[in-house]
């Protein structure tokens, strides 16, 4: 229908009418309530903007010292696949107190340890780093 049709038709109505394709031959135009169409355009970026956050995946932090009980180790590692079973990915960082940093090797065993309680699941993103007194790796789920 022609243009003036259409916005006679509208008025008519008392709604407005909305140019949707500007670049197709004729132009496509949509006969609607401004006002509603932009509430539900409004609702509808809101929620994408929502989902978006939510797939975001998070870095979680364990800090864990050389002398942890087993108990706590495994309340900790729980914590961990929790993290790990949301999508997130988990840094875990051992940490050596006092003359604790002459024995590197045990920070190894501990994050060896600690990976394969985690179960088989688990991927290592690079290897293990020392930093400062804090030997530190990121792990995520395959």
């Amino acid at each position: 229908m022609s243009s003036r049709e259409a916005q006679i038709l509208a008025n008519e109505q008392g709604v407005d009418l909305v140019e949707i394709a500007a670049n197709a031959n004729p132009p496509v135009v949509k006969i609607i309530d401004w006002g509603k169409y932009q509430y539900q355009k409004m609702k509808e970026d809101a929620k994408n903007r929502k989902k978006a956050r939510e797939k975001q995946s998070e870095l979680k932090q364990m800090k864990i010292g050389l002398k942890i009980g087993d108990n706590d180790l495994n309340i900790k590692v729980r914590k961990m696949r929790g993290f790990l079973d949301d999508g997130d990915r988990v840094k875990i960082l051992i940490v050596f107190r006092g003359r604790e940093m002459a024995h590197k090797e045990l920070g190894n065993e501990l994050l060896n340890k600690v990976i394969g309680l985690l179960g088989e699941d688990v991927v290592m993103e690079g290897k293990a780093q020392l930093n400062g007194r804090n030997l530190s790796v990121q792990v995520r789920k395959k």
